[in-house]
């Protein structure tokens, strides 16, 4: 008897598209509910780019969709990647703490950001606040205009409304813990 394949899972760009289109939702729409450009709207569902948790929480809840539908793909989508790390093209992974809390308030990740490098995409933001614990590395946490450097056993809470980019500014890999709390 053969082995079972795995069933293919729905990229997560196609499943905001999906979502967009059926709920008949402009980019315009979408763009002034989440701050993003339409550019950039289209290229997440075009998979040109992979945007961070804060970014899937921040269309599921402008699409009024479930972030863990979102979520679920992601997480499958970037463990392969660290599997293939070669293959890799975004400059960050990041692993649920958290399963089967999709329709909970918090939600916490365990965050890799490559050496020198920065999330793919634009600053995000979304309602709520984010705690951040560094593990491993140098890490720049930009809250709006303010700059924060941090080291390992440093943390952060912020105010995640506020416009917010993370940056690895090592030389080494950095691993941090991110939870978030969504109202």
């Amino acid at each position: 008897m053969a082995p079972r394949k795995k069933p293919a899972l729905m990229p997560v760009g196609k499943k905001i598209k999906k979502a967009r289109t059926e709920k008949k939702m402009s980019y315009d729409t979408l763009a002034n509910e989440t701050g993003f450009s339409i550019d950039f709207i289209k290229k997440v569902e075009a998979g040109k780019t992979t945007p961070p948790v804060g970014t899937l929480l921040q269309l599921s809840r402008a699409l009024d969709i479930d972030s863990g539908y979102l979520l679920r793909e992601e997480e499958d989508r970037m463990q392969d990647r660290i599997k293939a790390y070669t293959k890799r093209t975004d400059s960050y992974a990041y692993k649920t703490l958290t399963p089967g809390a999709e329709n909970k308030h918090l939600k916490a990740f365990r965050v890799k950001i490559d050496a020198m490098e920065d999330h793919e995409g634009v600053s995000y933001n979304h309602e709520g606040e984010e705690f951040v614990y560094a593990l491993t590395g140098d890490i720049e946490v930009v809250v709006g205009e303010h700059v924060n450097t941090m080291k390992p056993g440093d943390s952060l809470h912020f105010n995640s409304g506020i416009k917010h980019h993370l940056r690895n500014i090592g030389e080494t890999d950095a691993e941090l813990i991110v939870v978030i709390y969504n109202p």
